[in-house]
This record gives structure tokens, sequence and C-alpha cells, in this order.
């Protein structure tokens, strides 16, 4: 029982490290620089070592993936927990999808390659609306107390369509800074509700454009 239970948790480790070393390559590279060889290396193992610890490397390059997508909520999150207002907890949600350490080219280049992966990988889809529906929902739950129906679709989806646009941009080589993506989506909402919304979301002041 007790070498069991130890040899899953090293297998457990393992499997998180070599995701861990694909999610580097995958942001230096994209999806399609990401090789088994590549992956390996970067986590100091053997060549032969992923077919033991994944079906193949489809399915590691899929945890990986999830483990990209992880790592954004978890920002998020982290944020979220010292918000105090409603408008303190929209900041926190754009704020979290343009990660201080990750807002570059090389990272924007390589979500754009899942990006197109998606349109043929059933499995890379199920994973972008996941991320889109869990955006939708924590804008809504700061929203909804002022805004319904189709006034409240619309600021969703054209909040989205922005985030997602700044980074084409990034991956397109555009000088557009962390804080310069933020202030502007925090703006464009900002323009999009009235002067009685921004007070029940109890807004402190207009943030300085972009």
């Amino acid at each position: 029982m007790t070498k069991a239970h130890k040899r899953t948790r090293i297998e457990d480790i393992r499997r998180e490290e070599l995701i861990q070393a694909a999610h580097r390559v995958f942001r230096a590279q994209g999806l399609t620089g990401l090789t088994t060889a590549r992956i390996c290396a970067e986590a100091g193992m053997s060549p032969g070592i992923l077919a033991y610890y994944f079906k193949g490397k489809k399915d590691a390059l899929f945890e990986m993936v999830r483990y990209n997508n992880r790592i954004l909520f978890e920002e998020i999150i982290e944020r979220l927990r010292s918000a105090t207002t409603p408008w303190g907890r929209i900041e926190a949600i754009v704020e979290g999808n343009f990660p201080v350490r990750a807002y570059d080219q090389p990272t924007a280049n390589a979500w754009l390659s899942v990006c197109a992966a998606a349109s043929t990988n059933d499995e890379y889809a199920r994973l972008q609306r996941n991320f889109f529906g869990r955006l939708r929902s924590n804008l809504s739950f700061c929203l909804k107390p002022t805004l319904q129906g189709p006034k409240l679709h619309a600021l969703l989806l054209a909040t989205g369509v922005l985030i997602d646009g700044l980074w084409l941009r990034k991956a397109l080589g555009e000088d557009i800074t962390r804080d310069q993506a933020v202030r502007l989506i925090l703006a464009q909402i900002i323009a999009s509700l009235s002067k009685s919304d921004l007070a029940a979301l109890r807004l402190p002041r207009p943030p300085k454009t972009a």
C-alpha cells in the first residue's frame, strides 16, 4: 500500500513537471514548436518518457493547454480575493486577463496558435468555450445587479472581443503595454454604462485613458 501510494505520487509529480516543461516550450514556440523531444529536454528527462506518463503527445498538449488556462484563472481568483467592491472585482477580472509576466509577444503568439488549432480540434475548442464562459460568468456576477438583458449581453461580448483583440494585436507585434490594455478595456466599460450604473458598481473615479 505504501509503495503504491508513493509511486502514484511520483507519477503525479513527473506529469506536472512535463506539463510545466511543455508550457515553457509552448510560450517560446507555440503549438507548432512543441515536439516530444523538446518537451522532454526542457524537463530534463529522457526522450521516451512522455509516452509513459501520457497516452500520447496529443494528451500531453491538451493537459498543457488546460494548465495554461488554469494559470490565468488562478491569477484572476487571487486578484478577486482582495477586491471589495463590484467595480474592484471588474478591475480584478480585466487585469487578470493580462498577467504582468505574460503579456508579451511570444505568449500572445502561443495563445493564437491554440485559437487556430481550436478550429479543427474539438478538445481545444471545448477548452476555449469553457474559458470564454467563465469570463462571461465572472463579469455577469459583477454587472447583473445593475444590467440585465441585451445591454448586459452586449457589454459582455464587447469586453471579451476587446480582450481577444488586444492579445491578437500583441501577437502581431503592436506596441501595447499591459497597463494600456487594461486601461483601454476599463474605459470602454465605463463608456457603456450610465452614471447610476457606475454609482451602483461603486466606481471610485474614472481611470486614466490609455
